[in-house]
C-alpha cells in the first residue's frame, strides 16, 4: 500500500511539473529566489547580437566570425545545476552536427575565473579534446557584447541562468531560452541547419 500511494504522489508531482507551461516554470522558479536576492534585469532581446573576447584557450573570439553558421549562445555559471546538466546534450548534438555549420558557444557568468578553472578541471578529464566546447568569461576584462551580461552577472542569482540564444546563419537571433531549456531549441537548430 505504501509504494502505490507512493507512487500516486510521484506520478502526481510529475504531471503537474511537465504541465505547466515554460512560463509557469520561470515564474515558479523565480519566486523560490529568496526576497534577499536582487531582482535580476532581464538580458537583451536585440535582434544581432554581438559578442567579442577570449576564449578561455586564450584565442580570440568574435562572435561576428561565426556567421554562415548556426550559434548556440549559452550563458551560463558553474552554480547553475540545469547548466552543468545540459553539458553532456550540448556535447552529444555537437557531434551529431560535426558535418553541419553549427557552432554552440559558452559564456560563463562566474563571478570567480577560480569557479570555472575548478569545474574545467574535472571536465578536462573526463571529457576528450575533440568534445570540448568554445568557452568565453563575461567578466573578463577582453570581454564585451551588446547583450548586458557583464553588467548583470554579478546580480543575477543561478536560478535566473541559462540564458540560451539560438543565432541563425545570418547572426540575426532565432529563439530565445531563459532557465530551463526546452527540447524544442534543438528542433529550432535543426530546422535552421
Amino acid at each position: 500500500m505504501r509504494l502505490t500511494l507512493l507512487s500516486l504522489v510521484l506520478a502526481v508531482s510529475t504531471a503537474t511539473a511537465f504541465s505547466q507551461t515554460p512560463a509557469a516554470r520561470n515564474t515558479a522558479s523565480a519566486r523560490s529566489t529568496p526576497p534577499s536576492a536582487p531582482a535580476p534585469e532581464p538580458i537583451s532581446t536585440v535582434a544581432q547580437p554581438t559578442a567579442k573576447g577570449k576564449t578561455l584557450d586564450g584565442q580570440a573570439f568574435d562572435l561576428a566570425k561565426l556567421r554562415g553558421r548556426v550559434v548556440l549562445l549559452m550563458f551560463w555559471s558553474t552554480e547553475c545545476a540545469i547548466c552543468r546538466d545540459k553539458m553532456p546534450e550540448i556535447r552529444e548534438n555537437t557531434k551529431g552536427w560535426a558535418d553541419k555549420p553549427f557552432t554552440p558557444v559558452l559564456v560563463s557568468v562566474d563571478r570567480r575565473m577560480s569557479d570555472i578553472d575548478s569545474y574545467n578541471a574535472i571536465i578536462n578529464k573526463a571529457v576528450p579534446i575533440k568534445e570540448r566546447l568554445t568557452q568565453v568569461w563575461a567578466l573578463d576584462a577582453a570581454y564585451q557584447d551588446n547583450l548586458g551580461t557583464a553588467k548583470l552577472a554579478p546580480k543575477a542569482p543561478p536560478s535566473h541562468w541559462p540564458v540560451i540564444y539560438v543565432i541563425d546563419k545570418e547572426g540575426k537571433v532565432a529563439s530565445r531560452h531563459q532557465g530551463r531549456v526546452p527540447p524544442e531549441v534543438w528542433d529550432d537548430i535543426a530546422g535552421l541547419l
